[in-house]
């Protein structure tokens, strides 16, 4: 993979250079000291991922990430020496595009070997989403769902989710007759901060999901593990490490999309937002197929149109709406 390092600090260079030198597989085609050379360095000379750091002189990772998902798309990966510090910008850039975020390997401290794999296994799910191919499916035709007391939102989102998210979530008001689970794509480290910010932007109370407790009316519960989360039968959410070869994503959006159309016994809505790869389009299809309304993001709206793209060619999804007019859809939907 030809990958390039945007970053102002000289030792971060060097940590990313020796933890890339692990996978020989990987050239560094050129670096960038901030957003503004970054920028016009991937119009001239693109690579196939940039690894993004996000507080840089001149132009800072979230405006960089911005410019050249706008003028010249690639993969991003952030890259931060502090990301509890940085958890505002981290979503801030996700939501223009940004795959993932990774801490900066340490130099001088344990294996080095050890210090990069966090680094290289992000890289290894990125190639395997940049190997991706969409395919074509003939449309199912909609059923409908009856109507019931239990109501649930399942969201899924990845790649410019969290701000996709926010907007979302800003347009359900305080008592949502129904219960909300979102998975995320974003690493167990992220996860807490990511809650409690989009609380903050929320019009509803959001929180991590707990291990054996069922979604709850009016509550936004956001998948807080690297382990899947599923529904159970009782009706509860658990999280599990099995299948642990099952989707490059953990936790998957398949899985428990798919666990929703199998156990959940009342009304139930399935939205897809924007995100890389695939994650999410069979798992809207099985909740199609059972009789659930299926949403996917359109992509006029969506910062990466790749998982609703295949959920619409596998004819997974009876809705295609633009991000805004998602919410109002769920109000009137259990109005």
């Amino acid at each position: 993979m030809k990958i390039a390092i945007v970053n102002d600090m000289p030792m971060a260079v060097e940590a990313l250079r020796r933890a890339l030198a692990f996978a020989p597989k990987h050239e560094v085609i050129w670096t960038a000291g901030d957003g503004a050379e970054a920028l016009r360095r991937c119009v001239a000379q693109p690579p196939d991922l940039v690894l993004m750091d996000l507080l840089m002189p001149l132009m800072d990772g979230v405006e960089a990430t911005r410019q050249i998902m706008a003028q010249a798309p690639c993969a991003i990966l952030l890259v931060t020496g502090d990301s509890e510090q940085n958890m505002r910008r981290v979503f801030e850039a996700m939501g223009h595009g940004a795959l993932d975020v990774v801490n900066t390997p340490a130099l001088g401290m344990g294996s080095a070997a050890e210090a990069a794999a966090p680094l290289l296994r992000k890289i290894q799910n990125i190639g395997w989403l940049l190997g991706q191919r969409e395919k074509e499916a003939s449309p199912v035709t909609p059923a409908l769902a009856s109507g019931v007391a239990q109501c649930l939102v399942a969201i899924g989102a990845s790649a410019g989710g969290p701000a996709a998210l926010a907007e979302l979530l800003r347009g359900i008001p305080a008592g949502f007759p129904a219960a909300i689970v979102l998975v995320q794509h974003v690493d167990q480290v992220f996860a807490a901060g990511m809650a409690d910010w989009l609380a903050r932007e929320s019009g509803v109370p959001v929180r991590l999901a707990r291990d054996g407790e069922p979604p709850q009316a009016g509550v936004a519960l956001l998948a807080g593990t690297n382990q899947h989360i599923r529904l159970l039968k009782n009706g509860h959410l658990a999280y599990t490490a099995d299948p642990s070869d099952y989707s490059i994503y953990r936790p998957s959006i398949d899985l428990f999309f798919e666990s929703v159309a199998k156990h959940w016994r009342g009304q139930a809505v399935g939205v897809l937002l924007t995100g890389m790869g695939r994650d999410g389009a069979q798992g809207l299809k099985q909740m199609r197929e059972r009789g659930f309304l299926t949403i996917a993001q359109d992509q006029q709206s969506s910062a990466v149109y790749g998982m609703p793209k295949a959920a619409v060619g596998l004819g997974a999804a009876v809705e295609v709406c633009p991000l805004q007019g998602i919410a109002p859809r769920l109000l009137e939907f259990f109005a």
